[in-house]
């Protein structure tokens, strides 16, 4: 089974933390990712902003070179850990095999560039590689320093799981609770887990992008969360950087650490903080020393 990884651009940017981190996790796992060499931007705000079938043409330039990673008739599994990038190469992949004018158009832009669309690329997210193919029990193998008495309300937000839920529930998403789990946190009932954190909105209509925000950090300081844990580039940079903003216009609103979920995994494992990029956080995640009859350790923030 070949595996590429497409960092795509917010993982290079203000996404560097959720790169360093989900690394340094899948080294520990024996599962060393290749980058696709030449990517592009997958054209996530593209379609929306300018031409969808631009946005069509961009991921689908990062399919057709992820297709020349493949050896034989192999799959070549493309992993996509942006939200926006899965969704945005999911997509391309499906109107392009159920839209005949969508797949002539694609094709002929490919053709101009020598390239060719092969359907041999299976776009996979993380939390399915995680809990699909290494399996949970060879997560909770690499645990060096267990959770334990960390609260973590797992945030997936609206774009992992529609329109199209390939390795989770649709309403009920649980991997990265698993996750969490085998790592000897406790994942809190939270059940805004798949709500819009109002993506570009904080930048555009920002009284409607803050309170978005603010009711989710308030919901999961009702369910005693400790901390939020991610998967999204930009719904981490909503929901941690705009918390000044949000503690000014709503006087009640908290102040929470947000994560990538790839950092508390590879604190569970024993890797340096600085190697996971938790010093890049605006609102620190600080290891509180255990008793000694407690295994692991507890997780505050200050």
């Amino acid at each position: 089974m070949s595996y590429v990884y497409y960092p795509g651009c917010s993982l290079k940017g203000l996404g560097r933390a959720y790169e360093e981190s989900l690394l340094a996790v899948f080294d520990v796992l024996n599962m060393h990712l290749k980058e696709l060499p030449d990517w592009n931007c997958c054209g996530a705000t593209a379609y929306m902003a300018i031409d969808e079938s631009k946005s069509f043409a961009l991921s689908a330039r990062n399919l057709a070179l992820a297709g020349r990673q493949r050896s034989g008739d192999e799959m070549v599994h493309l992993i996509a850990p942006c939200n926006a990038c899965y969704l945005a190469l999911t997509k391309t992949q499906r109107y392009v095999e159920e839209y005949d004018d969508v797949s002539r158009e694609i094709r002929t832009a490919l053709e101009a560039a020598r390239m060719q669309y092969e359907n041999k690329v299976r776009v996979r997210h993380p939390l399915d590689v995680l809990v699909n193919d290494i399996g949970l029990d060879a997560v909770a193998d690499q645990i060096r320093r267990p959770l334990s008495g960390l609260k973590v309300a797992c945030y997936y937000g609206c774009q992992i799981v529609r329109p199209y839920a390939t390795f989770d529930d649709q309403h009920d998403p649980l991997t990265m609770e698993q996750l969490m789990l085998a790592s000897g946190a406790e994942a809190v009932d939270w059940p805004l887990k798949t709500r819009c954190c109002g993506g570009s909105l904080t930048g555009t209509i920002q009284d409607v992008g803050l309170r978005l925000n603010y009711i989710l950090l308030k919901e999961a300081e009702k369910r005693g969360a400790d901390v939020i844990a991610t998967i999204c580039p930009l719904c981490q940079f909503n929901l941690e950087c705009y918390q000044p903003r949000i503690r000014r216009r709503f006087k009640d609103a908290v102040r929470m650490p947000i994560v990538y979920f790839s950092q508390l995994m590879g604190s569970a494992f024993g890797i340096p903080e600085r190697k996971l990029g938790m010093h890049r956080l605006f609102v620190p995640l600080r290891l509180k020393p255990a008793p000694k009859a407690m295994e692991g350790g507890q997780y505050v923030h200050s």
